[in-house]
């Protein structure tokens, strides 16, 4: 299975700056990674940072919020703000929160039930 990406919109948690961006969908990774660059130009700003585990080892990284629409569905949630990341990196926490996985068989993304317990 290749990449699977996705059109989203990233705002601050004033909504006075958003914008819409292709991300890569990481079924590895929990929270949604922004490029600093990214994150300044929409101002979401660092709440703390935080020691994370990556393929390369454990880093220390920044941890905002931001709100993130996809697919007709929005709300807040965590992301971690990364000087190393260039591109968005989608988690798993929204594409849960949000009800969708991705299809194996054709890499998109699609609806299933939210889990309860």
């Amino acid at each position: 299975m290749g990449e699977t990406s996705v059109e989203i919109e990233l705002a601050n948690l004033e909504r006075t700056k958003s914008k819409k961006v292709r991300a890569l969908v990481d079924t590895g990774a929990s929270l949604t990674t922004l490029p600093r660059e990214l994150a300044n130009e929409l101002e979401i700003k660092p709440e703390r940072q935080e020691k994370v585990a990556t393929g390369a080892g454990l880093i220390k990284i920044d941890r905002g919020k931001a709100w993130i629409s996809l697919e007709g569905k929005e709300d807040i949630f965590p992301v971690w703000i990364s000087d190393i990341i260039d591109r968005v990196l989608l988690g798993v926490v929204v594409l849960e929160t949000f009800g969708f996985e991705v299809d194996p068989t054709t890499g998109k993304l699609k609806e299933r039930p939210l889990l309860l317990y």
